[in-house]
């Protein structure tokens, strides 16, 4: 029943794919691409196959197995274009035991307190500021994680994530999308190699507007008036390769590189190409007695035309570090995720470590 339940939900996904092609928006989700936790952030996102924690849910669904606790709760709080935007992030991964995990995760993103002037003028013509009314728009996202081992194959995890997106834009309009997240994770002496494919049937949303609040505004300024639209963020592959190398003195480093494959045509990265255009990025972190953590990373490479008409590839750099001591865990990252108009962003993370309370053994009852 439940293989019948799947299937009919990957055709009736490709159908809407198909009758709405056109709508395929390159940046659909955008939100999502920053990320969650300031570890990952500090080495540029290059985390898909080293990722170990509750933040796995949303990197590789397959890292939850090797969560080094039974419970983990993790937070994220960070803002952008002078605290304008604000973007947070919970999330709670619970291990089952040592063959499945599972997460919940919650993200948002959004801009609250935004001024509505729409009847700021009233019947007369007067200007009546008590008539202006705030509101917010925001983006969320709620995944539900699954993840377990193939007993088969030593070394190998599998993992998915069931994806719900919300948009809400104050009494205007919102929407609401559904798609799946699909991972894979093999240790290999010393090397996690690790597989992630977002929106793997594509996730579309739906959204609908409540046109009477902007009717009389649009009608008279000439813009299209619509109710109702189509988003859909077509798959997206990441590969990655990590190791990690321990050194004396209890120090160690680990390594990442991960490539991201996006299929909804030509964008402005290291490798642009059609359909496929591929952007690397990589990561490193310097380990001492699993207590203090330095980060850096570089990725989302870029051309950019200088004055003379050539073009130049950017990147952005990023650097962070972390403190973990009893369970708990404090990382902050510095990064750029735009450019210098964006400006610098700081990136706080907390993550607190549990056990699952054991149950008691009963005495036996026999002498």
């Amino acid at each position: 029943m439940l293989r019948r339940n799947l299937v009919g939900i990957f055709l009736m996904h490709l159908i809407l794919l198909l009758d709405a092609h056109a709508q395929v928006n390159k940046y659909a989700n955008a939100f999502l691409d920053i990320g969650v936790g300031a570890r990952a952030l500090g080495m540029s996102n290059a985390i898909t196959a080293s990722s170990a924690d509750v933040t796995s849910a949303f990197w590789n669904a397959a890292g939850l197995i090797d969560m080094q606790r039974d419970v983990q709760v993790g937070f994220m709080h960070n803002e952008h274009f002078a605290g304008i935007v604000k973007y947070d992030y919970g999330g709670i991964s619970v291990k089952f035991n040592e063959k499945s995990a599972g997460a919940f995760s919650f993200i948002r993103s959004g801009v609250d307190d935004i001024p509505n002037t729409l009847e700021l003028i009233d019947a007369n013509g007067n200007v009546d500021y008590d008539r202006v009314k705030s509101f917010s728009a925001a983006d969320y996202a709620f995944m539900f994680t699954y993840a377990r081992t193939i007993p088969k194959i030593k070394g190998l995890n599998y993992g998915g994530s069931v994806k719900v997106i919300h948009r809400h834009i104050g009494e205007f309009g919102s929407g609401w999308g559904f798609g799946f997240d699909f991972g894979l994770r093999y240790k290999l002496k010393g090397w996690t190699f690790a597989a992630m494919l977002r929106d793997a049937t594509s996730t579309i949303t739906n959204f609908s507007y409540n046109t009477e609040k902007f009717r009389l505004v649009f009608t008279a300024t000439g813009n299209e008036i619509i109710s109702s639209s189509t988003e859909i963020a077509v798959p997206r592959l990441v590969l990655a390769a990590s190791h990690k190398f321990n050194l004396p003195k209890n120090f160690r480093i680990l390594t990442e590189i991960d490539i991201a494959m996006t299929t909804d045509g030509r964008r402005n990265v290291l490798i642009p190409a059609g359909p496929v255009s591929f952007d690397p990025m990589a990561g490193v972190e310097f380990e001492y007695h699993d207590l203090v953590f330095i980060r850096g990373g570089i990725g989302r490479f870029q051309y950019l035309k200088d004055p003379a008409g050539g073009k130049n590839i950017t990147a952005l750099p990023t650097v962070g570090l972390g403190i973990k001591y009893w369970g708990v865990s404090v990382d902050y990252t510095l990064a750029n995720f735009g450019n210098e108009i964006v400006g610098l962003s700081h990136v706080f993370s907390l993550r607190v470590d549990f056990h699952k309370k054991k149950k008691e053994v009963e005495p036996s009852q026999n002498p």
